[in-house]
């Protein structure tokens, strides 16, 4: 018991900067406390002692905030941050090293008992705040899920699910996961930009200025070269001084402020 509880404050320690020790992670840190409490509420359920199984997951859903069914599976290693209002349903499987921020729902989609009603979260899955995650599918190792996102489907493994209703990119490896999970706008804390009318219509104005400017600069490249040829001209006549021949216009760079 004390192994698993010190393998568990030292994920906290590892995953959270504004941890400073583990005295304070031992007492200041709900998302351990529910941990804890619902290891008990699971040898309860077990075993057979539903009810006992249930009032222990209530005790623990008034002190931390955190609700979590004594028939939910929870691997090692699990690191809720903040925790409060997460929801965890009966059949949720939460595999090992999978992080899961405030607000988050592993819940169901339908009410037939004795169906697989709630997800399995496998390795390494993380989870934004105020994310849903419905239904009695599978969000692949690795994968992410962004903020305020509502998943119906399965996710596969690496990939990125973000938005309502949540769009999945794929991604086949940790570099390219990471690269999608930003031009999308993933933040753990934040809330997903990918579905922002005003930054969309914002980055849409950006690639249309982006264009004119390359076109302009090709059509002065054009006449500086046919005034060059026909020499019937100078290139200095036919081009004024300030005519830009060159792009400058950097359209990463707002995207990057839009963003």
């Amino acid at each position: 018991m004390f192994t698993r509880l010190r393998e568990d404050i030292d994920t906290i320690l590892e995953r959270d900067p504004a941890a400073r020790g583990r005295a304070e992670v031992l007492f200041c840190y709900p998302g351990l406390h529910a941990l804890l409490i619902h290891r008990a509420a699971r040898a309860c359920w077990t075993s057979g002692w539903h009810g006992l199984g249930r009032f222990l997951s209530h005790l623990g859903r008034f002190f931390t905030g955190i609700e979590i069914h004594p028939g939910a599976q929870i691997g090692r290693r699990v690191f809720i941050d903040h925790g409060m209002g997460v929801v965890i349903g009966e059949m949720a499987e939460v595999h090992d090293d999978c992080t899961i921020y405030q607000g988050v729902t592993l819940g169901g989609t339908t009410l037939v008992k004795g169906a697989k009603r709630h997800p399995t979260l496998e390795r390494g899955v993380v989870v934004g705040a105020n994310a849903a995650v419905l239904g009695g599918f599978t969000v692949g190792a690795g994968a992410r899920v962004g903020s305020n996102a509502v998943v119906t489907k399965a996710v596969p493994p690496g990939a990125t699910a973000v938005g309502n209703p949540a769009r999945i990119i794929e991604a086949e490896g940790e570099a390219q996961r990471e690269a999608a999970a930003a031009k999308m706008g993933f933040s753990a804390y934040g809330v997903t930009q990918g579905d922002d009318p005003v930054a969309q219509a914002m980055k849409g104005l950006i690639d249309n200025a982006s264009g004119h400017e390359h076109q302009i600069a090709l059509l002065w490249q054009a006449i500086e070269k046919l005034s060059t040829r026909t020499r019937e001209l100078p290139a200095a006549d036919c081009v004024p001084d300030d005519a830009q021949t060159t792009e400058s216009f950097d359209a990463e760079g707002l995207n990057r402020l839009v963003k």
